[in-house]
């Protein structure tokens, strides 16, 4: 008798050959995201060095340890470090991490892989809120342009998905990139028009108006940390369930996820971190948008690990545009202008992807 006439050798081939082919599929995907997650902390690495160490005034890395370590009075360099590097950096660690989540989170909760917060509005909103704070209100604190920042943003989130599901199927992607589009036109002509009639109030906050890491300084930053830390708890609560909910609201009914609790959670967490990095670093495009897409098209849809990994590829980008806006011309630009022109190619190339309609 053969191996071919013994009874189940059939089944025995069937089972134990595919079974061993898909050994090898099912951990590869974990090794790359680990591979692809050392990588990023490098980069973060080094993008917090360059932050540190590059600008008109190039400071050794030994210098800034030695500032950080103790920081000596009527040292220049050590004063450009404490005064200049150090608020830029944590404001692009913070501010980096902020926006990349949110963006992830919006594309994952309206299942839209064009969405971020500057598509959809919410920075022009976040932006909006705060110039009229400091046009009527005379708001100049932090805080208070914080709070005002978390009602824009929470404002436009709203009205925007509120637009964006007026369909019978749900959220429809198209609808609700559109309406983010027209809204954010709205409020950004607005907010010209606020700085306009009111030069002296906003001629502190021009640069803050195109994206800078320059204007809040190191307590305006950590004044905004604990929104961003609420923007990442809230990520850390729907992770998992937003992989349900890219597969449908029905289905992801079935498979017992709250739906509406989910997309709430979502909300306040792209509120939360988005308002606080506007309010910090004024409305940064493009970041939401870049992020979430290379480290998807790199990792795969699972939610858990795009989420991570745009916490630490948003201030690697953000670093990294920095730096560049700094040395690019004397006296350096706003991060934002650097990040527009990054952004634009890569949003031109994902419209005319055919992989751009999977999330």
């Amino acid at each position: 008798m053969t191996a071919l006439d013994r009874p189940g050798a059939d089944e025995a081939t069937e089972v134990h050959g595919p079974s061993a082919a898909l050994t090898p599929a099912r951990r590869s995907p974990t090794a790359v995201n680990v591979v692809l997650l050392v990588v990023l902390l490098a980069l973060l690495l080094g993008a917090c060095w360059a932050s540190l160490t590059v600008g008109e005034r190039p400071i050794s890395l030994g210098t800034v340890l030695e500032a950080l370590h103790a920081r000596a009075t009527g040292n220049p360099d050590h004063e450009v470090v404490w005064g200049a590097r150090i608020p830029r950096t944590v404001g692009g660690l913070v501010v980096g991490s902020g926006i990349a989540v949110a963006g992830a989170l919006i594309q994952a909760v309206s299942r839209n892989p064009l969405a971020d917060p500057g598509i959809l509005g919410v920075n022009a909103g976040a932006a909006f809120a705060v110039a009229l704070s400091v046009a009527v209100l005379g708001a100049s604190t932090m805080g208070a342009q914080l709070w005002a920042a978390l009602i824009g943003a929470f404002a436009a989130t709203a009205a925007v998905l509120a637009i964006g599901s007026l369909a019978r199927s749900g959220i429809d992607p198209i609808r609700l990139t559109l309406a983010g589009v027209a809204f954010g036109a709205v409020m950004g002509g607005l907010t010209t028009a606020l700085t306009l009639l009111d030069v002296d109030a906003f001629a502190a906050m021009r640069s803050w108006g195109a994206g800078s890491l320059s204007v809040r300084g190191l307590g305006g930053t950590l004044q905004a940390l604990p929104f961003i830390a609420v923007g990442l708890l809230a990520t850390l609560l729907c992770a998992r369930s937003l992989d349900a909910v890219a597969l449908g609201e029905d289905l992801a009914a079935t498979l017992g996820v709250r739906v509406g609790r989910t997309r709430v959670i979502a909300v306040l967490g792209v509120t939360f971190a988005c308002a606080a990095a506007t309010a910090v670093a004024g409305p940064v495009g493009f970041v939401g948008l870049m992020v979430p897409h290379v480290i998807r098209f790199l990792v795969g849809p699972q939610q858990v690990w795009v989420l991570g990994l745009s916490v630490i590829g948003g201030p690697v980008l953000l670093l990294a545009a920095d730096v560049v806006a700094r040395i690019a011309v004397p006296g350096g630009m706003p991060v934002g202008v650097v990040t527009a022109f990054i952004g634009a190619p890569v949003l031109i190339a994902l419209v005319r992807s055919k992989a751009v309609s999977t999330l």
